[in-house]
């Protein structure tokens, strides 16, 4: 079976493309590079440099002729889509609008979404959130990513595209990008490991549910078989606030700084996500512990920055 994975050389992406090259898929991958790495690309899968919006997308998929895409590439940072909603727009909708086209085009089996759980639902009314939960996003990246589980479901009722949804919670592990906005654990491992001063925006109360990223890529390739035409959330279902993040990577790096407070920025202050259905429709449940995911991520940024 083939695959094609959009941001496949992307820190999500990436993992994903080695656990389907693992299971034994031909792999492809389309990236622009601009947050991906080549490094990340695994020599077994396809590499095309391109961006999704790109008329190219559909020779691409002519030629390759995928039974399957994932869709992972994305503007994932929050605070870009706050300062630069045009730009947000469009990479997630005008870009995946186009990959969707050609999807239908060349008549793919299915197509697995990467869609946000973190920042669709806004501030939350009840926690965890399920599927259920009023979608309320308070930032262009919650409502640019949102936009496409409805082009989704019209692409399937006007073209037979079979897809499924996953809702991620802040997703991360290895690769993760220390130096961007998003991706705290990252961040705050990298700036530790140097001995820098390691900075927490506002009070650190603020909490999210982790989820490491060879969890988040599990539930990917099981959503290929799976969950038909449906929106799962992914998480533990509770929250872990950043101070607590911080507390445990500075034992884990041994960093006997403070901790620096910086001015708070727009952003959810609380959210973590049920996934009850996810459990029950596609079979997948986190594995990895935050403690064990945080000691795999330090280690490999031990190791990277040696």
């Amino acid at each position: 079976m083939k695959i094609l994975v959009t941001g496949g050389a992307g820190f999500c992406g990436s993992h994903l493309v080695d656990r389907l090259l693992e299971a034994g898929y031909e792999v492809s991958v389309i990236d622009n590079l601009s947050s991906g790495k080549p490094e990340n690309l695994n020599p077994e899968a396809t590499f095309h440099h391109l961006d999704i919006r790109s008329p190219e997308v559909l020779r691409v998929l002519t030629e390759e002729k995928p039974d399957y895409v994932a869709h992972l590439a994305a503007q994932i940072s929050v605070q870009v889509s706050l300062r630069n909603p045009m730009q947000d727009a469009s990479t997630n909708v005008l870009g995946s609008i186009n990959l969707l086209e050609a999807c239908t085009k060349v008549g793919i089996k299915k197509l697995v979404y990467t869609s946000t759980g973190g920042a669709i639902y806004g501030e939350p009314t009840y926690l965890p959130c399920d599927e259920g939960h009023p979608v309320q996003p308070l930032c262009q990246y919650g409502a640019s990513k949102h936009a496409i589980e409805h082009y989704l479901y019209l692409y399937q009722k006007l073209h037979g595209l079979n897809y499924t949804v996953l809702r991620f919670p802040n997703i991360y592990g290895p690769r993760q990008d220390p130096f961007g906005e998003a991706g705290v654990v990252a961040i705050f491992t990298q700036r530790m490991l140097a001995g820098r001063e390691t900075i927490i925006n506002g009070d650190g109360e603020q909490e999210r549910d982790f989820l490491y990223v060879g969890d988040a890529a599990d539930a990917s390739l099981l959503a290929l078989e799976k969950g038909d035409g449906g929106t799962f959330n992914l998480g533990w279902g509770r929250g872990v606030s950043i101070n607590q993040v911080f507390g445990l990577l500075s034992k884990m790096t041994e960093y006997s700084g403070d901790a620096a407070h910086g001015p708070a920025v727009p952003e959810v202050r609380k959210i973590c996500l049920d996934s009850s259905k996810a459990r029950q429709t596609l079979g997948w449940e986190p594995r990895v512990s935050l403690e064990e995911g945080l000691r795999n991520t330090v280690e490999y940024f031990r190791t990277s920055l040696r």
